[in-house]
């Protein structure tokens, strides 16, 4: 029985068709969106150094700017990029021009460039402009298709991020579902995510919520403070912070959409450091709480309570400061780091250059979020069959 146990060994060690693994964008829990609405903020070059020092690795950015994808080449940072709004009618028209656009702004830039995700529009459904929602499902399989064609579908992931207007109610978080005229479209957009392995994407700001309506939310329950939270009678769950509710309700409505295993990742969430007179949320002792707190929690690496066992992982807004975005006051001053390089407020990063908010410094452990690379993948499954096979013996 012993030459039978290895030639099954060496038959599955050497020609036995291994799956290819599902194309996954994020490594660990925590990455950040290096938004450049700005005509003052550090060179792509210094941005990977700092990137680099704070051991962020995963990025997302909001186009496919080339001085970026240059810049970005042999660091090791893994790279979303994003087809603005503005293309997603032509893309979802034209299947040449969404071919073309995958060639000269990823395919181009690989494998130097780890570009691992294209997000196609950003808060698309539930906006104001109701062509680009028949449009963008579209977009989406033909920019897949072209990826596919070039062979480039197990590398590159398909998403889109949605905000809170796509949902009718998130309260409490068993209660949320998608809105009736956002359905027709987010069902089949489900269903092709669903097909391609894709996770939903959200944009997820208690900031926002809480401003929305300060008398009746506990700041502390958005900051990730000791407080009362808030108990959910369906579901039997209680929950101590708003970002984790948040992330229920979205799955509350996947469920009930019929999506109940797809992932949830939260694309963008932050809190502003400066705001309007009518912001008053919006503080640098806020913002440093809520994301100092954050980062805790991504670092534990623990799911929701209505999902314990999915992760959270979530990208938070933003790299810097951005002093050309319109609206209000709060928009323009998300940034962990300001445009001179120097860190906004302390979480435990440290900036390009020195500033007085280093004086600062909260201790905390460096966040390690390193994935285990696909060959130590094979090699401990090959082990685990090897080891299997001998013991039967």
């Amino acid at each position: 029985m012993k030459s039978v146990h290895w030639f099954l060994f060496i038959f599955l060690l050497f020609f036995a068709p291994i799956a290819s693994p599902m194309v996954q964008a994020f490594t660990g829990t925590y990455g950040i969106n290096y938004g450049r609405i700005a005509d003052n903020i550090p060179s792509p070059d210094e941005v990977v150094t700092l990137l680099r020092a704070a051991k962020i690795r995963n990025v997302r950015i909001y186009d496919a700017d080339h001085s970026v994808l240059k810049a970005f080449s042999g660091t090791g940072l893994e790279l979303v990029v994003g087809l603005p709004n503005d293309y997603v009618k032509e893309m979802s028209v034209n299947a040449s021009h969404a071919m073309t656009w995958v060639k000269e702004n990823v395919q181009a830039f690989l494998p130097k460039t780890s570009i691992c995700g294209i997000a196609v529009g950003n808060e698309v459904l539930g906006g104001s402009d109701y062509e680009l929602w028949g449009a963008l499902l579209g977009a989406i399989k033909n920019v897949y298709n072209a990826l596919k064609k070039l062979h480039l579908a197990d590398v590159v992931q398909i998403t889109t991020a949605h905000s809170q207007a796509v949902f009718a109610n998130s309260y409490p978080p068993s209660s949320c579902v998608f809105r009736d005229n956002v359905v027709q479209y987010m069902k089949p957009l489900l269903e092709f995510f669903s097909q391609i392995g894709s996770p939903f994407c959200l944009n997820a700001y208690p900031f926002l919520a809480y401003m929305s309506d300060p008398e009746n939310i506990d700041v502390n329950y958005a900051l990730f403070q000791k407080t009362q939270g808030i108990y959910d009678p369906k579901t039997d769950l209680h929950y101590d912070n708003m970002l984790d509710a948040q992330i229920d309700a979205v799955y509350a409505a996947l469920e009930d959409a019929g999506y109940k295993k797809m992932e949830v990742i939260v694309t963008e969430t932050g809190w502003a450091s400066h705001g309007d007179d009518n912001e008053a949320a919006a503080t640098a002792d806020n913002a440093r709480t809520y994301n100092y707190n954050l980062r805790k929690r991504l670092a534990k690496k623990k799911g929701t309570p209505l999902r314990p066992k999915i992760v959270v992982k979530a990208y938070i807004f933003a790299v810097f400061n951005e002093d050309l975005k319109p609206g209000a006051t709060s928009e323009r001053n998300y940034g962990l780091f300001k445009a001179d390089g120097s860190i906004s407020y302390d979480i435990g990063f440290h900036g390009l250059k020195s500033s007085s908010a280093d004086s600062l410094h909260l201790s905390m452990k460096a966040v390690q979020d390193q994935a285990l690379p696909s060959s130590c993948f094979l090699t401990l499954t090959i082990s685990a069959v090897a080891s299997l096979l001998f013991l039967r013996q």
